[in-house]
Formats: C-alpha cells, structure tokens, sequence
C-alpha cells in the first residue's frame, strides 16, 4: 500500500509537472555568411510587428528559437537587417531554416510544414511582381502607359494567385498569407473596393471560421467580409468634377475626407501655409520611421507655417485610428483605398508618395527619393 501511495503523488507530480509546461514551437537552423549579425524572430500579428526574441550569429551562423506556441495558426518572420523570411505556425513543432545572408529572402530553405513552402512560393513571386513594376515604373514611359501596364500584370498576378492558392485550398494556412500581401504599400486584394476579391477573402473565412471559430484571425477575416460585401453593393465613388474656375484658382484639386473625430478636412483649407500632402499607409513597414522623420519636421517648421496633410490609403478602419490617434498634424483616410479617385488624380503608384504645395495653393513639386525635403519646405517657407 505504502509503495502504491508513493507511485501514485510521482505520478500526479508528473502530471502536473507536465500540464505546467508552456506549449511551444521551436525554430532552428543555420544562416551562412552572417557572423556578427543578429537575427530576430517577430510576430506578424495583427496589430503590427512584434519582437520575440533574438539572437547575434556567430560564424557557423547556427540558431534555435522555442516561442510560446499559439492557440490557432499564426505568422511570424525571422529577419536579418531589412531582410525577411516569413512563416507560419500551424501543424509542425518544429520550423527549420537554412539561408545564406547574401540571399537571406530570395534563396532559402523551409522544412517542418507544407504551408511554409507554399508561402516561400508566395514571397518569391511578390518579390518577381515588385522587381517588374520597379523597372517599368523606371523605363521612362509615359506615366499613363506604365501604370496601365502595372495594373495588367497585377491582374494575372491576382489570378494566378487566386487559382493556385487561394481558391485551391482555402483552409490552408498560406491561403490566408496571400490575402495580405502588399505591393508599394498597397493590398494586392481588397475586399472593400472589389466584388471579386471579396469572394477571395469569404472563401478563406469560411474555411478558416470552421476550423478556428474563436481565432482572433477568424473573427477578424469574417467582419472583413462583411464590411467588403456592405462596401461593394453601394455605388463606388464617381470621378471627381472639379469646377474649372475652382481649378484655376487653387492650382490643387481638392481632398475633402474625414480625419478620426468623423470631421472633413478640406486640402485646400490651408491656402496661406506650405502643405505637405502626403499618400501614407499606416500598416507598411517604413511608417514607423518616416513618421519619426515627418515629426521632426513638423516640430521645427509648424510655427511658420508648415501643414502636414496625410492621406491614409489603409483598409483596416480601427488600425488606422489607433496609428494616428496622437499625432499633431492632419490625418485623413480615403476608405476606398488604392481604387481612389485621389490616388488616380494625383498618380499615386507607390507607398510613400508626397507633394509640396506653396502659400497660394499651387502644386509646384512632386518628392522623390533624391529630393531633400527639408531643403525644399524651406525654400517655400
């Protein structure tokens, strides 16, 4: 009896010792050519990019990461630099990766999922997309052609996406990936601009909503079908008429959209002072520092008469809110994103795009990655 009693505490100890232990994913492998270099692993949540965890490589390049494991399918990345691997988190215990830091992003290996494979597919083509569009965007066409020629490739880009991936097999994890890749900033597939792409994202959340009812991602993708569906039956926005008299007078065709008090600011409210119109998304990686950029100079110029007009061109309402909630300048957003009418008037093709207006509401620049903003607001001032 006595040596029953005792197996018996061991074993609960055991059990208890067992159900105490967190869940967690390991991440490991082998990353050449980077020593010296760190290397983090960052949650790609919802609400942004999040640090977990990181590590400096030594020069066998060799790492192992163990991170709480999540409830439901989820995406993270490991990155080097500016470089980045993505991933996700579903069947597999384990996520191997072995690179080489000169082609950190573009040639890798990925074991431990079929999802993550299917996602290097994804990333790869993207990254293709992205070099095209840079070089016609650069080929000196005229700007009409080139982004009529953008738009195509972007077209077979979404069906091939759309047959392969997405429609294929909706359940899977990587399925969910391609809904939210973005090109220059801009969502490849926008469920609140398009009917089409709103079939994308409903075949996805019913799948996804079976298996992982109470998944914040779940969730989150269904209410995004629901506002698309609401969003796509009512007319889309008309082109803008302008009165020629008014045109002539300002020099800028007007934006008139709501900042986060659901209160419209008029673009050309601000004759008399040097405006900074600036075509921004919240949820792209560069926001973060150019914010920090565009808030130096705003505390060194605002008092003499700098204005900071900034056009959001997210999709996700809230997040954009919370992005831009404590910022001192102007903040808009034009729900219908990169199918604006703004964005076609001004020929905005790419994420950051801005302009600079002087005191008497004239375009007289358009910026770009040689221009020294600084320099320019100043002359204007």
């Amino acid at each position: 009896m006595i040596k029953k009693s005792y197996i018996s505490v061991f074993l609960l100890a055991m059990g208890f010792t067992a159900c105490d232990q967190e869940p967690v994913f390991n991440v490991e492998g082998e990353i050449s050519g980077a020593d010296g270099k760190t290397l983090f692993v960052e949650h790609s949540s919802m609400n942004g990019v999040l640090k977990v965890d990181s590590v400096k490589l030594g020069d066998k390049g060799d790492f192992s990461f163990s991170v709480s494991r999540p409830e439901a399918p989820d995406f993270y990345r490991l990155r080097i630099d500016d470089r980045v691997i993505n991933f996700v988190v579903d069947s597999t215990e384990t996520v191997n990766v072995k690179s080489d830091y000169g082609t950190f992003s573009s040639d890798y290996e990925i074991t431990g999922s079929e999802s993550n494979k299917k996602i290097k597919e994804l990333s790869l083509l993207l990254a293709d997309l992205q070099n095209k569009v840079n070089k016609l965007n650069n080929s000196g066409l005229p700007a009409g052609i080139a982004r009529d020629s953008v738009f195509r490739m972007i077209d077979r880009y979404k069906n091939t996406v759309k047959s392969e991936y997405i429609y294929k097999e909706p359940d899977k994890s990587y399925a969910y990936f391609a809904l939210f890749q973005q090109l220059n900033g801009f969502m490849i597939f926008d469920p609140f601009a398009s009917k089409e792409d709103v079939k994308c994202f409903a075949a996805v959340a019913t799948s996804l909503n079976n298996k992982y009812p109470h998944a914040d991602r779940s969730r989150n993708l269904y209410n995004m079908v629901i506002k698309g569906m609401k969003n796509t039956r009512t007319p889309q926005s008309k082109p803008l008429e302008i009165p020629k008299e008014m045109i002539t007078e300002t020099s800028i065709i007007d934006i008139p959209l709501k900042d986060i008090n659901g209160e419209t600011k008029h673009l050309t409210d601000y004759k008399g002072k040097v405006v900074l119109i600036d075509f921004t998304a919240y949820a792209t990686p560069e926001s973060g520092t150019r914010t920090l950029a565009l808030r130096e100079l705003y505390k060194k110029y605002s008092e003499q008469g700098l204005v900071i007009y900034q056009v959001s061109l997210d999709t996700d309402e809230h997040f954009w809110k919370t992005a831009c909630d404590n910022l001192p300048w102007v903040c808009v957003r034009d729900p219908y994103g990169v199918y604006s009418t703004y964005v076609k008037v001004y020929g905005v093709t790419a994420l950051p795009t801005a302009f600079l207006v002087n005191r008497d509401n004239e375009l007289v620049l358009r910026l770009d990655e040689k221009t020294n903003l600084e320099d320019e607001i100043k002359k204007l001032l």
